[in-house]
């Protein structure tokens, strides 16, 4: 937390302003505003987020939408509570996001069976954008809308343009690991006001004009409450200092690495900043001489926390048979990626001793290898 969250939830309560109405919403859906650029609406989480954004463009059942599959299943599930079917696409190794070649086949050979997506849901991955011009331009050609999904990555930039910024719709996280939280939520934005005021509306559980309880269409119980609105202001003032804090961590890791064999930082695209919301690390077994999985339950012992890369969407039980264009990237990069500490809390000794304990790993496990032999 930073100066001032409290002092915003507190005046929440000393208001008696604790539902989902209140100044708070309205301050922080002006000042999130004015830094993207577009209009905005506070809502309960980025899922419920990118649920309204995919109905707004149209979604429904029996529709097909293309999703990166190495995401997390927040950025897929929706497409199913639509009734529609997502199509998921292989990551590039530049960025581990959307391929944009991939993207083009599939794009072409949906076209040609007369089958084009209802909407593609492009994710910015681990803090970092997708190669999103080559990604729009396509979508235009097809006439496919796009919702981006930027909840990993508020603070980063493609091109000089802020993340989120650049779909039809796109949305935000604030859940609690997020580079900023309100312990609970999320953003959708648009540059079209009236998409964003009718995302409002059905997030008010679609409640008609006027004093009586009238509704002539289904709602959802999605707005932010406005106590949480106010961590989320007293956030927003600190966010670039908590995307230099990680940059910074990331930045210690690389350079605790550099030269090390079998060990490669998620790269940075040349496109843009990326906020490096997590740092993340691939393991080249051979190499380096353990791989992911030993890596972690070595760390793990030294009583530190890790996370595999997000496993690609095509690989999960819930979605054994949806369609998938290529996959062997995002699946690679499940394998062998490693989320190491990466909270804008962390000290330099904190940092140092977790690179310490990644470099010793292969030896120390070699050793328990001979032991137990």
């Amino acid at each position: 937390m930073g100066k001032n969250e409290q002092a915003y939830a507190c005046e929440a309560f000393s208001m008696n302003w604790l539902s989902t109405v209140g100044p708070n919403l309205t301050a922080f859906e002006r000042d999130f505003s004015e830094r993207i650029g577009q209009p905005a609406v506070c809502l309960a989480s980025g899922t419920a987020g990118i649920h309204l954004g995919l109905q707004l463009l149209g979604v429904g059942p029996g529709d097909e939408v293309f999703c990166s599959t190495l995401t997390f299943a927040a950025s897929a599930n929706p497409i199913l509570y639509l009734g529609a079917t997502p199509v998921f696409i292989d990551s590039d190794c530049a960025t581990w996001n959307m391929d944009p070649a991939v993207l083009e086949r599939a794009m072409r050979e949906r076209a040609a069976a007369g089958k084009l997506p209802a909407a593609v849901v492009v994710v910015d991955l681990y803090g970092q954008c997708a190669d999103l011009e080559p990604i729009l331009e396509i979508c235009n050609r097809y006439g496919v809308p796009v919702l981006e999904d930027a909840a990993e990555a508020l603070g980063a930039t493609y091109k000089g343009r802020s993340a989120g910024t650049f779909g039809h719709i796109s949305v935000f996280s604030f859940n609690g690991n997020k580079i900023i939280t309100t312990a609970g939520g999320g953003m959708l934005v648009s540059p079209d006001a009236a998409v964003v005021e009718k995302a409002r509306f059905l997030a008010t559980q679609a409640r008609d004009p006027g004093v009586a309880y009238e509704h002539s269409q289904v709602g959802y119980n999605y707005r932010m409450s406005n106590v949480l609105a106010g961590i989320g202001r007293g956030q927003l003032e600190v966010l670039e200092e908590r995307v230099n804090q990680r940059r910074g961590v990331f930045a210690k890791y690389e350079q605790a690495f550099a030269g090390v064999a079998g060990l490669e930082p998620m790269p940075e695209a040349s496109f843009g900043r990326s906020s490096r919301w997590l740092s993340c690390v691939l393991v080249e077994p051979q190499q380096f001489g353990c791989d992911r999985a030993e890596l972690m339950a070595f760390l793990d012992a030294a009583g530190i926390e890790s996370r595999p890369v997000w496993k690609p969407m095509h690989l999960q039980a819930l979605y054994t048979g949806a369609p998938v264009y290529g996959g062997e990237v995002a699946a690679d990069l499940f394998h062998r990626g490693i989320c190491l500490p990466s909270s804008s809390s962390l000290t330099d000794d904190e940092v140092n001793y977790v690179a310490e304990k990644v470099l010793a790993a292969p030896r120390n496990i070699g050793r328990e290898v001979l032991t137990h032999a």
